[in-house]
């Protein structure tokens, strides 16, 4: 089960942080991200982790996210800094099981969150 929390509504510039209890998945998933789905657009791979810690961030949040897991406390996250309003979107939680490339964009995952919703003005 993944359950995202920390969405919400923020002025431009602000700071955001998403958090995802992931149940095992920080532990056993070969690769977990955060997505994102804006109105009217494609769904778009943000941000990636893997079972080793290495991680990766799409071009158009470089610098002002990322994206960390604990363990111990079964959680991900996706620290958001200088937010703009194109940042606006449904974000969401994912994890998959299988080894396979856990890079910049991925969007194929098995298992994913409910969404939590970023509003950026």
């Amino acid at each position: 089960q993944l359950v995202e929390s920390g969405g919400g509504s923020v002025q431009a510039g602000g700071s955001l942080r998403l958090s995802c209890a992931a149940s095992q998945y920080t532990s056993s998933a070969y690769c977990m991200g955060w997505l994102r789905l804006a109105a009217g657009k494609e769904r778009e791979g943000v941000a990636t982790i893997d079972r080793h810690g290495i991680t990766t961030v799409v071009d158009s949040v470089k610098g002002r996210f990322t994206i960390s897991k604990d363990n111990t406390k079964n959680t991900l996250y996706l620290q958001m800094n200088s937010l703009k309003p194109e940042d606006t979107a449904m974000y969401y939680c994912a994890a998959d099981l299988r080894i396979q490339w856990c890079g910049q964009g991925r969007r194929d995952f098995g298992y994913w969150g409910q969404g939590t919703q970023v509003t950026v003005s």
